[in-house]
């Protein structure tokens, strides 16, 4: 196929995402993808109770907003796209949040390779209904998608989990060329200058997804005497995210053991914040740590760089996202700064 023509389908793809996500709304052609849809905002949080309705319509909507004509093209401009030989890549994708191997998915296919995609089992029914919809909007792509329990025939793989299963990975896939992304973190760098809305925004890229994406803040930098008021108070807007069961479940123990054992922690009633050299913080917490110098964070981030998936903030920073937007990634923010159609077209 044209690659021109799989652009043409992923916009439509993006369309039809939009009119579900935004509206609940739908054409009469796209009617019983419609009502599969419903029930899989009905039902998901019967297999992953992470999995809200807000979770994946977050999900969907960020999705359908990149897969417009301009940002596909803008994506490919820089590529070499011709004499690209079909090859069949396999794809591990993680499950922590709705669709998080979307992106893989998007890029194997729009350069007509085949995808046989190994689903984690936290979410293993969302993008099989992607791929459907997709299908039924153009068939070509009905042999290059293949779904399994085990991967094999494959010449390319990716592989996205923990630290620990990069290792299993490392040693069933090492043979191949590969990409294996491990654990990464988040952070955010306040100056005290920030506004209230700029926290807001900030609460955005915390709280989203409950904290369990790698594009989460979980880490926050703040100089010395910084007032937690001007953190606090603009969080406010989030309290209702302690309702939820397993969240509420995850802050009241990491509450209850930061007591027992009589560590100093700033609480405001849904979200912890404790100083702490980590990253990687439990959910319902935030690390934080105080810094006399803007450049000894800089420094910092540089060295911990492959630990790092994004940095929010207002200060003058190479590749700095914006409060607000970590999990609104673009078609070109690559996860572990890893340029996946690069890969894709080289090997």
């Amino acid at each position: 196929m044209p690659i021109k023509n799989n652009i043409n389908t992923f916009i439509e793809l993006g369309n039809v995402l939009r009119a579900f996500s935004d509206n609940l709304t739908y054409n009469d052609k796209y009617k019983t993808f419609y009502y599969k849809f419903k029930e899989i905002l009905d039902n998901e949080k019967n297999y992953n109770q992470w999995f809200t309705d807000d979770n994946i319509l977050f999900a969907i909507k960020s999705i359908a907003n990149e897969l417009t004509k301009d940002n596909l093209n803008k994506w490919l401009a820089n590529y070499k796209l011709k004499n690209i030989k079909p090859k069949n890549v396999g794809v591990v994708t993680a499950g922590n949040i709705p669709l998080v191997g979307f992106h893989d998915f998007l890029s194997v296919l729009i350069l007509n390779h085949n995808f046989i995609g190994k689903l984690s089992s936290k979410d293993n029914r969302l993008l099989k209904f992607i791929a459907e919809l997709l299908i039924f909007i153009n068939s070509d792509f009905n042999n290059k998608i293949t779904f399994t329990n085990k991967l094999k025939n494959f010449d390319l793989i990716i592989a996205t989990g923990s630290n620990n299963s990069a290792r299993y990975f490392d040693y069933y896939f090492g043979k191949y060329p590969n990409i294996i992304r491990k654990n990464r973190s988040s952070v955010a760098i306040l100056t005290g200058d920030e506004t209230p809305k700029d926290i807001e925004n900030l609460g955005v890229d915390i709280f989203s997804y409950y904290g369990l994406g790698c594009r989460n803040v979980s880490k926050i930098f703040i100089p010395e005497n910084y007032n937690l008021h001007k953190f606090f108070e603009p969080l406010e807007k989030y309290y209702n995210i302690v309702n939820h069961n397993k969240y509420a479940n995850n802050y009241n123990y990491n509450k209850t053991i930061y007591m027992m054992n009589n560590i100093a922690i700033y609480d405001n009633n849904f979200v912890i914040l404790k100083e702490d050299l980590g990253y990687s913080s439990p959910i319902a917490v935030i690390f934080f740590e105080h810094y006399k110098n803007l450049d000894t964070v800089k420094t910092r981030l540089k060295i911990d760089n492959d630990k790092i998936q994004c940095v929010v903030t207002n200060e003058n920073i190479d590749g700095k996202i914006n409060f607000g937007q970590t999990q609104k990634p673009k078609l070109w923010d690559y996860a572990d700064n890893i340029d996946t159609i690069n890969f894709l077209i080289k090997n």
